[in-house]
């Protein structure tokens, strides 16, 4: 059964940005798209690039490393149906950020 951790205040999750916090012993990457915040693990599989450092075009993220592309809503590479990262139920409330997990 997942729990949720306090990680971020809302205000803090910029617009078209990542930011990369800790929930538990997991780092993760939030976004904030179109008024609401996604979380992904902020690791690429790839190589281990900080995805919440890379550019986010809509709701796809692109690893600032080697350019790895994953969507933001579910962790799911557009490109390939085999590569993904986990993806975090995320809960807002009031200015609190709460990630599953």
């Amino acid at each position: 059964m997942s729990s949720f951790v306090k990680v971020a205040r809302s205000s803090d999750v910029e617009e078209g940005k990542g930011l990369i916090v800790w929930a538990g012993p997991i780092k993760v990457a939030l976004f904030r798209c179109e008024g609401t915040i996604y979380a992904i693990r902020n690791q690429c599989p790839h190589m281990g690039g900080d995805l919440g450092e890379g550019l986010l075009t809509g709701t796809v993220v692109r690893c600032p490393w080697h350019g790895w592309k994953f969507d933001i809503r579910t962790g799911q590479s557009p490109e390939t149906e085999v590569v993904a990262v986990r993806s975090f139920e995320v809960k807002v409330e009031g200015d609190d950020v709460y990630v599953a997990v």
